[in-house]
């Protein structure tokens, strides 16, 4: 257990230094991702290591349909469970047909995912991404793959919102 606990020190302390460094984007994102993998590799399970030692750029992302509330401005997310695979790529394709402003706020999972982009009109952002905010008619898409299993909270943290249900939950499993 010891050996797991410095190997994971180590590989935090190159993914520290390597995101400053001077490398190019591309050769730094690679590293990142590798360092990301391998942080995974310490606490996952055979089958799971297997699952993300592919080339998750290459693998077809599974496409997942989440709508900020409704036509009815009733405050909720459909659906409001999401069930997930550790070490699969996903595209969650995130809509809000109300005439209200809506936040997809999941901090937690964001943190035990890695991010490939979040695409919304003619902008792409990259990156650590921890909310994601959709204005009335909006919609975006979020590709990631889910590194860490648990449950994880969603919620839409605009007062009143959470309280009146706007909530649901995110599983993610090996």
């Amino acid at each position: 257990m010891k050996v797991c606990k410095y190997l994971y020190q180590f590989l935090t302390t190159i993914l520290a230094f390597t995101a400053s460094a001077c490398l190019q984007a591309p050769q730094r994102n690679f590293v990142i991702l590798t360092l990301l993998l391998c942080l995974n590799f310490i606490n996952a399970t055979p089958a799971a290591a297997a699952n993300l030692s592919n080339d998750l750029l290459k693998q077809p992302a599974t496409e997942i349909k989440v709508s900020l509330g409704n036509a009815a401005n009733e405050l909720k997310f459909e659906p409001n469970h999401l069930e997930l695979l550790a070490g699969k790529r996903y595209n969650l394709r995130l809509t809000n047909p109300s005439q209200l402003k809506h936040y997809f706020t999941a901090k937690d999972f964001a943190d035990g995912i890695w991010t490939q982009k979040v695409e919304a009109g003619k902008v792409e952002i990259k990156g650590a991404i921890h909310e994601v905010e959709l204005k009335p008619g909006a919609e975006a898409e979020w590709v990631f793959v889910p590194l860490k299993s648990g449950t994880y909270g969603l919620r839409c943290p605009i007062a009143g919102h959470t309280e009146a249900g706007m909530i649901g939950d995110i599983v993610i499993s090996n």
